[in-house]
C-alpha cells in the first residue's frame, strides 16, 4: 500500500522557469559547447564521493548490448556490476552481471519478472532501474494494462536475497504520485541523510506529454510523502521536438553540488539530454534551488553517426577512479513508423570528465567500437593534447572534450605501430608534416600512413605515461613546445618531459 498524500493534496511547486532558447550555430573544430554532467558511484543504494580530477583511461567497445534501451547499471559492494534495461517486446525485466563493464556484454541475462497476463501490469514494461536500499533490492518499473496500454504507471519489485538473481521477488505495487496519470521512469537517490524519489508525470490542465517530479520517500521505498515539487516543464525547442517530454531522470552528485539529467522530445533522433543543478546543501524542494541548462548537455551527432542518445544512468569504472555515462542510441537517424516500434537502442558506455571548475563535461556521444582517450601533457598539469582548426597542440580547460578525445588503433603503416584517430572527425588522424603535428582526413597514401604511425613507447619521463616515436623518423618523438606540437628528437630532461603523456 502506498502511502495517503494529504487530503487537501500535496503542494505542487511550479519548475524551474526558461526561455526559449536561441539558434545553435554549426559544428566546427574550434566550436565549444561546454558539456555537463557529474557523475557518483552509488553502493548500499547511497551516493559516495567521486573520484579524483584525473583517472586512467578506460577501455570499452561500444556498443555494450544490442536492443537494450533504457539502461540502469549498478555497481554493488559484491564486487558485481548489475544491469537491467527495456527489452523491445516490452514484456518482462531482466537483469545480468558481471564483475567488468565489459563483461555485462556476455553475461548471461536473468528473467526476473514477467507482465501479467491480464489487467493491471501488463502491457508496455518499461525502463527498469535496479536500486540497494536498506538492505534489499528494489526494481523500478512502467506498466499499462493488457486492456489499456498507455494507461501507464510506476511500479515496484522487492527482494531481500543479496543476489538479486536468485530469491523471490515480491510485487509490491504502484506508487502513489498526486494523479493518476500516465507517469514513468521513477529513480530514487538519497542526499544529506534524505531519500527521494523522482520521476515524470502527465499533469492534468498541462499540456505537457510529460514534466519531472521530486518529492521524499516515504516510510516504503514505494511510497511518497509531503510536497511534491515539479522540477522540469519542457519548453525549449530542443525539448519538444516531436512530443513535449521532460523523461527519465537520473541523479548524480558531485563537488558540493546535486545534478539531475534528464531525456527530451521523442524516442528517435531528436532525443537529448538536459540537465538541472543545485547545490548540495539547498532545499531540494525548493525549486529556486534549481537551475536549468538552456542547451542539451548530449545529443544525436551524425560525424560519429549516433542517433537519440538518452535515457542514461551512471556507473564508475572497475577501479573507481572513473565516471562512466550508462545511455542508448541508435547508430541510424530515419526510422520507419513509431520509434517505439524499432527494436535497434543500444545500450553503451564513454568516460565521463570534468572540466576545471568542477563542472562535468562529456562531450558528444562517441563512435562504435573502442572508447577514446586523452592525452594529459605530463609536465604541464591539466593540460590536454587537442586540435584547433586542424593545427594539434595541448591546452588547458579545453571545454569542447571531442577535440581532446582520440581512439588509439592499430598503425596505418602496420609494423606494431598505432595511430590517434579523431573522436569528433572520424577519418582524421593526427599525423605529422613537416616536423609539425596536425589533424587531418587519410587521404589513403603510404605517405599519410608513415606520417600518422607512431610507435608506442613507455614515457620518456614517467613510466606509467607514453612516448610517440615516429614509425618514419625514428628517435624523433611528439612533444609540445609552446603550446604546439612537434615531432621533434628529446634529449634533455625537459624535452623528455614534454615528450610524455599520461592517457585518461
Amino acid at each position: 500500500m502506498s502511502l495517503p498524500l494529504p487530503r487537501t493534496g500535496p503542494v505542487v511547486r511550479p519548475a524551474v522557469g526558461s526561455a526559449p532558447a536561441g539558434p545553435r550555430g554549426p559544428r566546427r573544430l574550434r566550436s565549444a559547447l561546454a558539456a555537463v554532467l557529474v557523475v557518483v558511484a552509488v553502493s548500499a543504494g547511497l551516493p559516495v564521493a567521486g573520484p579524483a580530477q584525473a583517472a586512467p583511461a578506460v577501455n570499452y567497445t561500444n556498443p555494450l548490448v544490442n536492443q537494450r534501451a533504457d539502461p540502469h547499471i549498478v555497481r554493488h559492494t559484491d564486487g558485481y556490476y548489475y544491469m537491467t534495461a527495456t527489452v523491445p517486446q516490452y514484456d518482462r525485466i531482466v537483469l545480468r552481471r558481471a564483475t567488468t563493464l565489459q563483461g555485462l556484454a556476455t553475461a548471461a541475462e536473468t528473467t526476473i519478472w514477467n507482465r501479467h497476463t491480464s489487467g493491471e501490469m501488463g502491457a508496455h514494461i518499461w525502463a527498469p532501474e535496479i536500486h540497494f536500499i536498506n538492505n534489499r533490492w528494489y526494481v523500478y518499473f512502467a506498466a499499462g494494462r493488457t486492456d489499456d496500454v498507455w494507461r501507464i504507471r510506476m511500479y515496484v519489485l522487492e527482494n531481500a536475497n543479496a543476489n538479486p538473481l536468485s530469491g523471490s521477488w515480491t510485487e509490491r505495487g504502484r506508487i502513489t504520485t498526486p494523479w493518476d496519470t500516465f507517469s514513468l521512469d521513477a529513480s530514487t537517490f538519497a542526499a544529506n541523510g534524505v531519500r527521494y524519489l523522482t520521476w515524470a508525470q502527465q499533469e492534468p490542465s498541462m499540456p505537457n506529454n510529460s514534466n519531472v517530479y521530486l518529492a521524499r520517500m516515504g516510510a516504503n521505498p514505494w511510497q511518497i510523502t509531503g510536497t511534491v515539487t515539479r522540477l522540469v516543464v519542457p519548453t525549449y525547442d530542443w525539448e519538444t521536438r516531436g512530443y513535449r517530454v521532460a523523461e527519465g531522470p537520473a541523479v548524480i552528485q558531485r563537488n558540493g553540488r546535486i545534478f539531475l539529467t534528464y531525456s527530451a522530445s521523442a524516442t528517435d533522433a531528436n532525443y537529448c539530454l538536459g540537465m538541472l543543478s543545485a547545490s548540495a546543501t539547498a532545499n531540494l524542494l525548493d525549486v529556486a534551488s534549481w537551475s536549468k541548462s538552456p542547451t542539451p548537455v548530449f545529443a544525436s551527432n551524425a560525424a560519429t553517426g549516433q542517433y537519440g542518445p538518452g535515457h542514461n544512468s551512471f556507473t564508475v569504472s572497475e577501479d573507481g577512479q572513473s565516471d562512466i555515462l550508462v545511455y542508448h542510441d541508435r547508430n541510424y537517424r530515419d526510422i520507419s513508423g513509431d520509434p517505439l516500434n524499432d527494436p535497434n537502442r543500444r545500450t553503451r558506455l564513454q568516460k565521463l570528465y570534468w572540466n576545471a571548475d568542477g563542472t562535468p563535461n562529456f562531450g558528444i556521444p562517441v563512435p562504435d567500437g573502442a572508447t577514446p582517450v586523452r592525452l594529459r601533457a605530463h609536465d604541464l598539469s591539466g593540460s590536454y593534447v587537442r586540435h584547433y582548426d586542424y593545427r594539434a597542440r595541448v591546452e588547458p580547460n579545453v571545454t569542447n572534450l571531442a577535440d581532446s578525445q582520440f581512439r588509439i588503433v592499430n598503425g596505418l603503416a602496420g609494423g606494431g605501430s598505432v595511430s590517434l584517430e579523431s573522436t569528433n572527425f572520424p577519418g582524421y588522424y593526427l599525423r605529422h608534416r613537416g616536423y609539425v603535428l596536425y589533424v587531418e582526413k587519410n587521404d589513403g597514401s603510404s605517405l599519410f600512413g608513415n606520417d600518422a604511425s607512431f610507435q608506442r613507447r613507455s614515457g620518456l619521463a614517467a613510466s606509467d605515461g607514453l612516448s610517440l616515436e615516429s614509425q618514419n623518423f625514428p628517435g624523433r618523438y611528439v612533444r609540445h613546445r609552446d603550446g604546439l606540437l612537434y615531432l621533434e628528437p628529446v634529449t634533455s630532461t625537459a624535452e623528455r618531459g614534454s615528450a610524455t603523456f599520461h592517457l585518461e
